[in-house]
């Protein structure tokens, strides 16, 4: 697919200007240049041509607020001297796989004053002797050459980059698995503890329960006692009757 018509399908209908990451990597560029892409897209911040076959960037429009540039695997050999005219805020800059041999090849990114990170990698200019002391030296403002700082400090990954951007956006940070499994554990204690609350309820209730059985105890005795007194009393009454018979038969 050339590239005209890949940049007219990533829009989806939208006008360039809602536009601001677009990556065309694998289509096919016209001639070596840069083409379907217009200064219409004044919002643009990331940009990637990876194996497009870009010989020339003559072509490229004026991208202001272009931060990140990817042009690796082409056949890019010079005229990066429109990169400082068309995208003068660059941080970020890819020519790894290009036909770039001389240090004169990149002396041009000089006017690049906000690049941090470019990378070279795997092209012919890496080969020549204190390759990377010398492209310090000619660039100043470059923290990280392919990868790694003077120091060979390698380079902050690009995704944990975006992870501070979100946190300070105030998105919630990520939960680890050790807070997860404090929360457990005091969700195992509240359990447990609703457990051992539960406990004087039940004593209490026992405790009403042998209550009522005292109750019926007490009850059943008073009863047998009653019945006791009422047997006296008619063994009495008995008692008392033979005695006023026996008068009546002496009489």
């Amino acid at each position: 697919m050339d590239m005209k018509k890949r940049i007219t399908l990533e829009l989806r209908n939208r006008s360039p200007a809602e536009i601001a990451e677009l990556v065309v990597d694998n289509s096919r560029s016209a001639d070596g240049e840069v083409e379907g892409l217009t200064e219409a897209f004044t919002e643009l911040e990331f940009l990637s041509m990876v194996n497009v076959g870009l010989s020339s960037l003559a072509k490229l429009p004026s991208l202001p607020k272009l931060h990140k540039l990817e042009l690796s695997d082409n056949n890019l050999s010079g005229s990066l001297d429109t990169l400082s005219e068309k995208c003068p805020n660059l941080t970020y800059l890819n020519l790894s796989g290009n036909k770039i041999k001389e240090l004169s090849n990149v002396e041009a990114l000089q006017n690049l004053k906000s690049l941090q990170s470019l990378d070279l990698f795997n092209c012919d200019i890496t080969s020549l002797e204190d390759y990377r002391e010398s492209v310090f030296e000619l660039l100043p403002q470059v923290t990280y050459l392919d990868g790694f700082d003077q120091e060979d400090n390698e380079a902050p990954d690009s995704e944990a980059d975006d992870e501070d951007e979100d946190a300070e956006d105030g998105a919630a940070p990520a939960r680890d698995e050790e807070e997860e499994e404090e929360d457990e554990d005091e969700d195992e204690d509240g359990s447990e503890g609703a457990g051992l609350s539960f406990q004087p309820n039940r004593a209490h209730q026992v405790d009403d329960d042998d209550d009522d059985d005292d109750d019926d105890e007490e009850f059943v005795e008073e009863e047998e006692e009653e019945q006791a007194g009422l047997q006296g009393d008619k063994r009495k009454r008995d008692v008392d009757d033979e005695g006023e018979d026996d008068e009546d038969e002496d009489e």
